[in-house]
C-alpha cells in the first residue's frame, strides 16, 4: 500500500515506497526513451509492472517512445517487450488475476499514418503481441478499460487525431467506442448504439464502474459532447451531463474514472479535478491536488479512498479520497532552453513547461564553509511557462523573459518588480496564424547582443530590436519565413479547436547574432529557412542549407565564439514523421552548409548544437535522447551522456569551465569542469598515462577536478598534491579504499559526501580534491561537540601541482588556489586564516597524541601491576597512572560515550581548541583579534598538560621501569606509539 509508480512524459519511471512522500527514478539507463504514457502493475503480482512509452496529449512538442517495458522485480531491471513502432502507447491494462495476459492500447504515430496501431494483446507477458483491434492506419486506440470482477469483458476508444507542427486534428470516421466479450479477441463497435451523439466523434475517455459491471462511463468529444452512461454494458446510453468544464480543449483531457465500488461515483479530469456522486449528472465537488492539468487517476480496487493523480506538476497520493494530498519535490521539470548570469557563481535558469521560469544557483552554498550540502531557494525572474530567458549582461539582478501570447517582462530581482516590454500588446488566443500581424510562436527567442549590453533582439516573423530595455521596438526584418498558406490556417477540428501558441506557425524561431561581427545576425525559421544580415538588419539572404527538409523546424542557430563566419544550425523534422538527426554547419556565411550527424542515432534528432568557447571544432550537439561531442568540428560525434538519464537535451550553454545543459523532462544539469575535453587530442588515447592541466580551483566554490586518462587498467594509482615548494601536502592511493572522509569544504554533519576514490580503470579517470590538508591526529571513539578536527585546514590562495602515478609513469600539472571573486579579503587575509588554522590543527594533534601517549603507557602499567606482588611496585604503578589520567581528562571528557554526551559532561581542551577551527574558518577572513586570543590562552593550558605528560614520560616512567627491572619484569615501552589514522584520507 505505500508503492506507488508514475510515468514522466520526458524523464522516465519513478516510484515511491513511502506513500508518495519520496520518489526515485527506477528506469534510468535502461530505456531507450523518456517518455512514459502508460503504467500498469499486476494486481496478483505488484512486483510485475508494464510501462508503454510515448506522450498520448498530443500538445506541440510531444515525445514519442518505443513500445512496451517490463519489470519482474519492482522496477529494479526493465526488458524491452517489442511494439517498437507504435511510438505513443496510452494504456495498458493487465488481466487481474494474471499478469502475463496485458493489453495495449497504441495510438501509433502521431504524424503520418501507420499500421502500429490499436489494441494489442499478449499471453505470455509481453514476448509475444498479437493486434486484436484496428481500424485504419489514421485511427489508434485512446483509452482502454478493464472490468476486474470479469477480465473477458474490456471497452476500447479509437481517435482519429494527428499532429503537426502548424496544427493538429481531433476526429473523425475512425474514432468510435468498441467492446470485446472474449478477453479482447473479438470486439462489436457501440459508438452509435441508442443514446450516443451522433456526428463526428473525436476523442473518447471510457470506464467501467466497480460497483456495476454493465454501469459504462465514457467521456466523448463531439458537438454535443459529454458525459454518457450506459446502465446495461453498452447496449443504451444517456446523456447525464455536457458541462464544458470537463470537455474544453478536448484533445489534451477527456479523461474518466469511475469509482471501483460505488456505481454512482465517477471522477472526471480536465485543468480541474471533478467527482460526481450522482451517477454523472453533477459534477460539483471538486478535488484540489496541487497542480492543475490532471491526467490520469489510480483507484484503490479495495479502499476507493487511497488514489494517485498525475498532472502537469507531478504525481500525487491521497489517503482521504482527495481531501489532502502529497506535495511535489521531484527534479522532471521540462525546460525549453536554458541561460546563465554573468556572476559567481552563475545562475541557472530556464522556462517550465506549466510551471514559472525558475534560475538557481550553479552551485551549493554550505553553511560558512560553501561547498556542497545546502542549495540557494529557487526564483522564478517573471515571463512564463514557455519562453526563453535572457538576463542582462550588465547586471545579473535583471532578466527578460517571454511566454505564450507574445508577453515579455523586464524583472528586476532586487524589487521583485516586473515590467511588460512585449513588442506590441495586441493580445490574441483562438485565432488563426493568418489573422495575426505578428505570429509569436509558443517558445520565441530572446537574445541579447554580444557587442552591445544594451541591445535586445526577439522575433514574430520580423527581428525586432530595443536598445532602450523595451520602452520601444524597431523592426528590422522583413517576414524571413516561407509562410505556407497551409501551415498558417485554423488549428484543430473538425471539433474542437486550439490556438494558443504552440500551433502559431511560420516564425523566427531561432535568432544568433554573431559573436565576432557587430552587425552580422543569423535567423532560423519554424518552417525552415535561414537567413543572414551583414549590415545590421538593412539587407536580409536567404543562406538555407542545402537538405533542410520541407518545413522543418531550425530549433536553434550558433554563431561560433571563434570565426566569422561559422555559424552551426540544428533542425528537427519529427512531427512530419522524420525522425532523422539534421545539423549543418557553414565557413563562409551560409553559402555553403555540410551535414554534420555522422555518429548521431538515427532516430536522434537534433535540438541544439553549441561550440565551445575556448576550442574551436569542439562541438555539443542536444538531441532527443541526450547530448554528444565532436572533437573534430562535427565529422563525427560520441555520446556524452555519460550518467544522464535518456531523456531530450533542449538546449545548451558553454560556459568558461562548465557545460550546462536543460532537460525536456529532468530539469537542468551541469558537466563541471571540461577542460579534459577541450584537451583531448589522438595522443592522448596512445599514452599509457596522461594528466590534464587542471582548471583553476576556487575556495569554498570549486574543487580541484584532477582528470587522468589511463590507457589501461592500473594496478595502483597514486595522486600527490604539492605546495609551491614541491612538498607533499596530501596522498591519495588507489585501488585502496580512502579511510574517512574527503568532504567538499565546509560541509556540515550530515551533508558528508563518500570518501573519495582514486579511479584505475583504463579511458578518463576523474579525482576530486576538497583542497583540504589532513585533519588532526584521533583516537576511536573520540566524541567531540562543535568541532570537527578530522578535516584540514583549507587551501590558501597561491600556486600548487599535482602529480599522478600509474604504472611506473609519473605526470605532474600545476593549478591554482584562487579566492571567490566576490570576496573583499586580501591573499595576506587568507593566508593568515590559513596559518592560524594549521596551528590550531597542529594543537589538537598534539593535544590528542597525548591522550593516545597516555593510554598506550597506562595499558602497559596496569599489564605490570597485574603481575606485581610487591605492594611498593604496585603503589609506584598506581600513582604513575594516576598522573597519566589527570593528563588524560584534563586534555579530553572521556566520560563521552555518545554523540550528546557533551551536553552532560563538560568538555576539555582539545574539544575547545578545536572549536576554533570552525571560527576561524567560518568564511573568507582574516581571523578575529580574539581568535588569536583564545588561541593562545589553551595553548598555553595545552602546554601545561604536556609538559605534564613530559615530566611522567622522561622522570616516573623511567623510575618505574627501573623498579620493573629490579623485579625481572619487562619495562614499559617509551618509542613513539603508532598514531591513529587521521579521518582526513590517506596522508
Amino acid at each position: 500500500p505505500l508503492e506507488y509508480y508514475f510515468g514522466a512524459v520526458g524523464g522516465g519511471l519513478w516510484k515511491s515506497t513511502d506513500g508518495g512522500v519520496s520518489w526515485n527514478p527506477v528506469t534510468d539507463g535502461q530505456l531507450h526513451s523518456s517518455s512514459v504514457g502508460a503504467v500498469a502493475v499486476a494486481e496478483s503480482n505488484p512486483d510485475v509492472v508494464y510501462i508503454g512509452m510515448g506522450e498520448a496529449c498530443l500538445r506541440g512538442n510531444i515525445m514519442q517512445g518505443d513500445g512496451v517495458y517490463k519489470t519482474t522485480d519492482a522496477g529494479k531491471t526493465w526488458q524491452h517487450m517489442g511494439l517498437d513502432d507504435t511510438q505513443i502507447i496510452s494504456r495498458i491494462r493487465v488481466n487481474p488475476t494474471n499478469p502475463d495476459i496485458v493489453y495495449a492500447a497504441a495510438l501509433g504515430h502521431p504524424s503520418a499514418p501507420n499500421d502500429a496501431r490499436g489494441v494489442f494483446k499478449s499471453t505470455d507477458g509481453g514476448k509475444n503481441w498479437k493486434k486484436v483491434l484496428f481500424r485504419d492506419n489514421k485511427s489508434g486506440a485512446i483509452d482502454l478499460t478493464m472490468d476486474r470482477n470479469n477480465p473477458n469483458v474490456l471497452y476500447a476508444a479509437l481517435w482519429e487525431a494527428w499532429r503537426v507542427s502548424w496544427g493538429m486534428s481531433s476526429g473523425g470516421p475512425g474514432s468510435g467506442l468498441f467492446k470485446s466479450t472474449d478477453a479482447g479477441e473479438t470486439w462489436t463497435e457501440i459508438t452509435r448504439n441508442p443514446g450516443m451523439p451522433t456526428g463526428v466523434i473525436g476523442r473518447i475517455g471510457v470506464s467501467i464502474s466497480g460497483g456495476e459491471g454493465n454501469r459504462i462511463y465514457a467521456l466523448i468529444e463531439n458537438e454535443n459532447g459529454g458525459v454518457f452512461r450506459s446502465d446495461d454494458g453498452g447496449a443504451n446510453w444517456t446523456k447525464t451531463n455536457d458541462d464544458r468544464k470537463l470537455r474544453q480543449r478536448a484533445f489534451y483531457y477527456t479523461h474518466i474514472f469511475a469509482d471501483p465500488k460505488d456505481k454512482d461515483t465517477v471522477y472526471a479530469l480536465n485543468t480541474g479535478f471533478y467527482k460526481s456522486t450522482d451517477g454523472g449528472k453533477t459534477f460539483n465537488t471538486t478535488l484540489r491536488p496541487p497542480h492543475g492539468d490532471n491526467h490520469d487517476l489510480w483507484i484503490d480496487p479495495t479502499n476507493p479512498k487511497r488514489m494517485v493523480n498525475s498532472n502537469d506538476g507531478s504525481a500525487n497520493v491521497s489517503v482521504n479520497g482527495g481531501q489532502t494530498w502529497t506535495s511535489q519535490d521531484v527534479p522532471t521539470a521540462q525546460l525549453y532552453h536554458v541561460a546563465t548570469t554573468k556572476d559567481f557563481p552563475y545562475q541557472v535558469c530556464g522556462a517550465q513547461q506549466d510551471n514559472s521560469t525558475v534560475c538557481v544557483q550553479s552551485v551549493s552554498g554550505g553553511r560558512g564553509g560553501g561547498g556542497a550540502g545546502t542549495w540557494p531557494p529557487l526564483y522564478a525572474v517573471g515571463g512564463g511557462e514557455s519562453g526563453y530567458i535572457a538576463p542582462s549582461p550588465k547586471d545579473p539582478n535583471i532578466f527578460y523573459a517571454g511566454s505564450q501570447g507574445a508577453l515579455l517582462t523586464r524583472f528586476d530581482r532586487r524589487t521583485n518588480f516586473s515590467r511588460d516590454i512585449e513588442v506590441y500588446p495586441r493580445f490574441f488566443s483562438g485565432e488563426a496564424s493568418k489573422d495575426l500581424p505578428d505570429r509569436w510562436q509558443w517558445t520565441y527567442p530572446i537574445v541579447f547582443s554580444p557587442f552591445d549590453a544594451s541591445t535586445l533582439y526577439t522575433s514574430s516573423q520580423f527581428l525586432y530590436r530595443t536598445t532602450n530595455d523595451g520602452q520601444s521596438w524597431q523592426k528590422i526584418s522583413p517576414d524571413l519565413t516561407k509562410h505556407d498558406p497551409k501551415t498558417l490556417g485554423d488549428s484543430g477540428g473538425p471539433i474542437t479547436h486550439d490556438m494558443n501558441g504552440p500551433e502559431v506557425f511560420a516564425t523566427i524561431f531561432a535568432i544568433a547574432p554573431s559573436r565576432k561581427e557587430p552587425n552580422t545576425i543569423w535567423t532560423g525559421s519554424d518552417d525552415g529557412l535561414v537567413y543572414i544580415t551583414r549590415d545590421g538588419g538593412k539587407n536580409w539572404s536567404n543562406v538555407t542549407p542545402t537538405g533542410m527538409p520541407d518545413l522543418a523546424r531550425v530549433s536553434l542557430i550558433d554563431a561560433s565564439p571563434n570565426k566569422p563566419g561559422t555559424a552551426y544550425v540544428a533542425a528537427k523534422n519529427y512531427l512530419q514523421d522524420d525522425r532523422a538527426p539534421y545539423a549543418f554547419k557553414t565557413d563562409d556565411y551560409g553559402k555553403t552548409w555540410k551535414k554534420i550527424v555522422t555518429g548521431i542515432r538515427s532516430d536522434d534528432y537534433v535540438h541544439a548544437v553549441r561550440e565551445d568557447t575556448k576550442r574551436a571544432g569542439l562541438l555539443y550537439a542536444g538531441t532527443e535522447h541526450g547530448i554528444y561531442v565532436s572533437f573534430d568540428d562535427g565529422e563525427h560525434w560520441q555520446s556524452l551522456s555519460l550518467n544522464l538519464p535518456d531523456t531530450q537535451v533542449s538546449d545548451i550553454e558553454v560556459m568558461p569551465d562548465d557545460l550546462v545543459i536543460a532537460t525536456h523532462g529532468r530539469s537542468m544539469w551541469v558537466l563541471d569542469d571540461i577542460a579534459p575535453l577541450r584537451q583531448i587530442d589522438s595522443k592522448i588515447s596512445t599514452a599509457s598515462l596522461h594528466l590534464y592541466t587542471p582548471n583553476d580551483a576556487v575556495r569554498r566554490i570549486h574543487p580541484l577536478s584532477i582528470d587522468y586518462f589511463l590507457n589501461a587498467k592500473a594496478d595502483k594509482v597514486t595522486i600527490d598534491i604539492l605546495d609551491a615548494k614541491g612538498a607533499v601536502i596530501r596522498t591519495f592511493t588507489g585501488p585502496e579504499e580512502n579511510r574517512g572522509r574527503n568532504t567538499a569544504a565546509g560541509d556540515d554533519e550530515g551533508f558528508r559526501r563518500p570518501p573519495a576514490r582514486v579511479g584505475i580503470d583504463a579511458g578518463l579517470n576523474r579525482f576530486s580534491w576538497d583542497l583540504r590538508y589532513p585533519g588532526a591526529t584521533t583516537f576511536p571513539g573520540m566524541i567531540l561537540w562543535g568541532a570537527n578536527v578530522e578535516e584540514g585546514p583549507l587551501a590558501a590562495p597561491g600556486d600548487y601541482k599535482v602529480r599522478v602515478t600509474a604504472g611506473g609513469q609519473t605526470e605532474t600539472q600545476p593549478f591554482r588556489v584562487v579566492m571567490d571573486p566576490r570576496t573583499s579579503v586580501t591573499p595576506a587575509d587568507l593566508q593568515a586564516e590559513f596559518t592560524l588554522a594549521m596551528q590550531v590543527r597542529d594543537r589538537v594533534t598534539a593535544a590528542n597524541q597525548a591522550v593516545i601517549d597516555a593510554r598506550k603507557i597506562r595499558d602497559q602499567v596496569n599489564d605490570r601491576i597485574a603481575k606485581l606482588q610487591n605492594a611498593e611496585l604496585r603503589s609506584s604503578g598506581e600513582s604513575l597512572n594516576r598522573k597519566l589520567t589527570d593528563v588524560e581528562e584534563a586534555i579530553y571528557q572521556v566520560k563521552n560515550r555518545s554523540g550528546q554526551d557533551p551536553l552532560n559532561f563538560a568538555i576539555k581542551l582539545n574539544n575547545r581548541i578545536g572549536h576554533l577551527m570552525g571560527v576561524i574558518e567560518e568564511g573568507d577572513y582574516k581571523p578575529t583579534d580574539q581568535a588569536y586570543a583564545a588561541f593562545n590562552e589553551l595553548s598555553k593550558e595545552l602546554d601545561v598538560q604536556l609538559a605534564k605528560l613530559k615530566q611522567a614520560m622522561t622522570g616516573d616512567v623511567p623510575a618505574f621501569n627501573k623498579q620493573l627491572m629490579a623485579a625481572n619484569l619487562q619495562p614499559v615501552s617509551l618509542d613513539a606509539p603508532e598514531k591513529a589514522p587521521s579521518s582526513a584520507g590517506n596522508q
